[in-house]
């Protein structure tokens, strides 16, 4: 390629992030110092500086508690949620260096179910829920929160179909919850409650709610074995992500949304391809992070730890250089040899510096894919990777935005700081990219030039 083509499609490319064009865009905005997470480029921010984490699932927080004595506010508080057993896990999980749980805010059963039947909504679970909330609060951890799930643990997308009179379990038929009328607006109206909420114990609605990490609209959503062309382009995952991602924003504009995908596909030698290609559904301009799920050593896998690390890699690359949006592994834990390959897993995120992991999972117990506090892997592996991902970011020059990385939006603040030199701006150093003592014009013309040459 000739250098004046390299030119004209890196000034292309510059434009494309100046201007935000669609398909690009991040949603997730909030002003600076609001204490909620929100993104820049390939990073998460928080107040003004990158954020990154080392994190778990704990999917049951919502359980803990008898789950019946609702009569009165005495009972639900009492015995209906357990909140010392709440607030014990969190205080476990923040000495262990857990940022971010991500956690079920999903079950149709009757036992701490949030919704049982259609419709009808557990006012008793809703409040548990603001005290989880609440515990993770004074925990300094944030919080994940899956709508609903692909599968049939807590009842799934199967109930919402049975509610519709439609058959679930195998993948054709769950397919189906992605286009039915009725489906979609039983989500929307289960999303619509749960986003709205305001928090029982503050007078805050969960929108304004810097606790909260962000939605995610399914736990592993696919939809597969329709046709082999749906299988490897997803055009109608990505079209009910589209609108519900899209219908999440519209209640809270505030906060991130995920779709929660779990990477699968033949591209990366993971799995086959299942109607949820990691880059076209998460290329939706309502999901503003990247998700995968690895689970390496599982017999149908069957990677090795080095190939687990390359994995890895690869889909943080295609979130960074494709997608532009941060990347989290929400997901992995492995059967056998477990400090060798969370080491290697762990070892790519930092290397590529990715956004955050979440293993699974966090419990109150030990056994298979649990992992409990006091857990020696917590101590051996975890530590000092948790002590990684929150060391801070050292600011190098042309890293105006302090994202850690040196890119097009970088050049974009300087350019307006050079139009508006009154400008507030933190780390000020980065913006005199030849280090001369002075941020100039001369500042801005090198910087264009490093993009152009990178």
């Amino acid at each position: 390629m000739n250098k004046r083509i390299r030119m004209c499609l890196a000034f292309a490319l510059i434009l494309q992030l100046l201007c935000i064009m669609p398909g690009t865009k991040n949603f997730a905005v909030a002003a600076a110092g609001n204490g909620i997470v929100t993104t820049n480029g390939t990073s998460f921010i928080l107040d003004g500086k990158p954020f990154r984490f080392a994190g778990c699932n704990n999917y049951d927080l919502f359980t803990y508690g008898d789950g019946s004595n609702d009569q009165t506010q005495e009972d639900i508080e009492t015995k209906f949620m357990d909140k010392a057993k709440i607030d014990t896990m969190m205080s476990q999980m923040a000495e262990d260096g857990i940022k971010v749980v991500r956690t079920w805010g999903f079950s149709h059963e009757t036992w701490h179910g949030f919704e049982p039947k259609e419709g009808v909504y557990n006012e008793a679970q809703f409040m548990l829920f603001d005290y989880i909330l609440e515990s993770a609060k004074k925990n300094n951890i944030k919080v994940i929160i899956v709508f609903e799930n692909y599968w049939e643990s807590y009842g799934g997308i199967d109930t919402r179909l049975k509610w519709e009179g439609l058959p679930g379990v195998s993948h054709p038929n769950r397919a189906v919850f992605f286009t039915d009328k009725g489906c979609k607006e039983q989500y929307k109206n289960y999303v619509e409650h749960f986003v709205t909420r305001i928090n029982h114990y503050t007078n805050e609605p969960y929108k304004d709610n810097p606790t909260i990490f962000s939605w995610e609209l399914m736990n592993e959503p696919r939809y597969q074995d329709v046709s082999e062309e749906e299988n490897i382009n997803g055009t109608t995952l990505r079209a009910w992500v589209d609108e519900m991602g899209a219908y999440v924003k519209s209640l809270d504009p505030n906060h991130m949304v995920s779709a929660g995908l779990e990477g699968q596909s033949t591209k990366y030698g993971y799995g086959g391809n299942c109607g949820n290609p990691f880059v076209y559904i998460q290329q939706s301009p309502y999901i503003d992070f990247t998700t995968a799920h690895p689970y390496p050593d599982e017999a149908w896998a069957g990677l090795s730890s080095e190939q687990a690390g390359s994995l890895v890699r690869s889909w943080i690359n295609d979130s960074h250089n494709i997608l532009n949006k941060p990347f989290v592994m929400e997901e992995f834990n492995t059967h056998n040899d477990r400090e060798e390959y969370w080491n290697e897993m762990y070892g790519a995120i930092e290397e590529l510096n990715a956004s955050g992991d979440l293993f699974w999972s966090y419990a109150p117990f030990s056994g298979g894919f649990y992992i409990m506090h006091g857990d020696p892997i917590l101590k051996s592996v975890l530590a000092p990777h948790a002590a990684k991902m929150t060391a801070e970011v050292q600011i190098k020059p042309g890293d105006t935005n302090g994202d850690g990385s040196i890119d097009a939006l970088d050049c974009a603040l300087l350019k307006k700081y050079l139009l508006n030199p009154d400008m507030d701006i933190e780390n000020s150093s980065s913006f005199d990219f030849n280090q001369d003592g002075h941020i100039d014009s001369l500042d801005f013309a090198k910087l264009k030039k490093y993009l152009l040459d990178a």
